[in-house]
């Protein structure tokens, strides 16, 4: 009777195959990669809840397409920098581990630019309502 398979060779068979081989590197480095996804998805959480409150807590204050369009933007950002998150991990990961370049990120950009068209709507929104 053949036995099962050890659980630390199925997760050892996981960790090959996303980090695909090369040397584990100094734990500090590991850490801090760990660090920077925690402190994206806290951004993604931020978005997520400013999403909530503007559909929720903003009735009077803006007409509803707007309302929507920005909590559907900010919850639509969030989705995006915490899918994000996740592969840009991965890849720095990976990256360590075979001794390459880190890559450069896409979601300083990504949150950069949908944080400048949620300002420039409110800030649209405010000057366009009477005083």
């Amino acid at each position: 009777m053949a036995s099962p398979p050890d659980k630390s060779s199925r997760r050892g068979s996981l960790t090959q195959r996303l980090l695909r081989g090369g040397v584990d590197p100094d734990p500090r480095f590991t850490l801090a990669n760990e660090r920077t996804f925690l402190a994206w998805i806290r951004t993604s959480l931020a978005l997520l809840a400013g999403g909530i409150a503007v559909e929720a807590f903003t009735a009077e204050l803006f007409d509803p397409v707007i309302r929507k369009a920005l909590a559907i933007l900010l919850l639509i950002l969030a989705m995006l920098l915490a899918a994000g998150a996740g592969g840009r991990w991965l890849i720095v990961e990976r990256a360590m581990r075979h001794g390459l370049p880190l890559p450069l990120p896409f979601l300083a950009p990504l949150l950069a630019l949908g944080a400048t068209v949620v300002a420039a709507v409110v800030v649209v929104v405010i000057f366009s309502r009477p005083a």
